[in-house]
């Protein structure tokens, strides 16, 4: 029911999901790290994983890590939450949402297994709990937190199946949502039925933003995918998916000395390479305070089909449409 005085899509602390098809969004830093598991069965395993200066410990319950798939519910939360942002709605932190909403748009079946699965992943989520310093927004501080802070179902058919569902996100990642440290996804890849393939192409994403091709050692890749398999078996894995090219958007290489090539496919090399203006880049900061302007550079990047006759005067005009990244 609706509360006077609230925007459409708000009622009082909720935030109903109701946003039709939005873009499929990600956080950065489940892009960036590897915060979910790969493995197809209960990983009950504490992962603790150092890269530079980022420091993330995540510590399963007895239901197991969350899996790269439970992460399509937060995905299907930030896109939401991106949507109505862009459009100048109010958010809140806890999302109404309708389970079947979400397994369409997710690309998964309707069956009452579906909806059993779908429950087992809220219990993951909320049960995983991470130790980080990766920062969101504008603060970085070491912190502890689930994936979800709490989830209840509101409404059941008389079978038992879910049909409403809301869900509290942590603070942590609904402060990357507010400033939109997130990026764009093909929606093509729900259609990854294979857990590393997806966190591949996740990498190859954040990655390829701002650049053409990005080479990575295979023992690299294999530290930030979180696989936990031997590098031969790993070098396997990637080889197979090499021949098999399946990813939306970018085509892997296997180059000597051990090395991954990740190229953006059907890009014009001048339109991805071409860099902005370091000016450029503090102007865009100006107008989007908090957000990542490089997830912002990468998402305009990847809507170019042309080289603009100015790159840095497109991209600001871009960024005050208050682009759907």
């Amino acid at each position: 029911m609706a509360v006077a005085g609230l925007s459409p899509g708000q009622t009082g602390d909720f935030f109903v999901c109701d946003f039709f098809a939005p873009n499929p969004k990600h956080d950065l830093a489940s892009m960036e790290h590897p915060l979910f598991s790969l493995s197809t069965r209960p990983d009950r395993r504490i992962l603790n994983y150092t890269h530079n200066e980022t420091e993330v410990t995540v510590t399963p319950s007895v239901k197991g890590r969350a899996t790269i798939f439970d992460a399509d519910i937060l995905i299907f939360c930030i896109s939401q939450l991106m949507a109505a942002i862009n459009a100048g709605r109010k958010t809140a932190r806890t999302l109404t949402l309708t389970a079947h909403d979400l397994l369409l748009a997710t690309g998964r079946e309707t069956s009452g297994d579906s909806y059993r699965r779908l429950r087992d992943a809220f219990e993951r989520l909320a049960g995983t709990r991470i130790t980080t310093n990766i920062a969101t927004g504008d603060r970085q501080v070491t912190t502890g937190f689930g994936l979800i802070e709490a989830w209840e179902i509101v409404r059941k058919t008389r079978a038992g199946r879910m049909v409403s569902v809301t869900v509290t996100l942590s603070e942590w990642l609904y402060r990357a949502v507010l400033s939109k440290s997130v990026l764009t996804l093909s929606r093509d890849y729900f259609s990854l039925r294979k857990p590393l393939e997806r966190r591949i192409y996740e990498l190859a994403r954040k990655h390829c933003g701002r650049q053409r091709v990005w080479r990575v050692s295979v023992e690299v890749l294999l530290k930030k995918s979180g696989s936990t398999s031997p590098r031969r078996v790993f070098r396997a894995m990637m080889r197979e998916m090499i021949k098999a090219d399946k990813l939306p958007d970018y085509q892997l290489t296997e180059l000597p000395g051990d090395i991954i090539e990740v190229t953006a496919r059907d890009k014009d090399p001048q339109v991805i390479e071409r860099g902005l203006a370091p000016v450029t880049l503090e102007q865009g900061r100006a107008l989007m305070p908090g957000a990542d302007i490089y997830a912002l550079e990468a998402a305009w990047r990847a809507g170019l089909t042309r080289i603009p006759a100015n790159p840095d005067q497109a991209f600001l005009a871009w960024l005050a449409t208050a682009p759907d990244i």
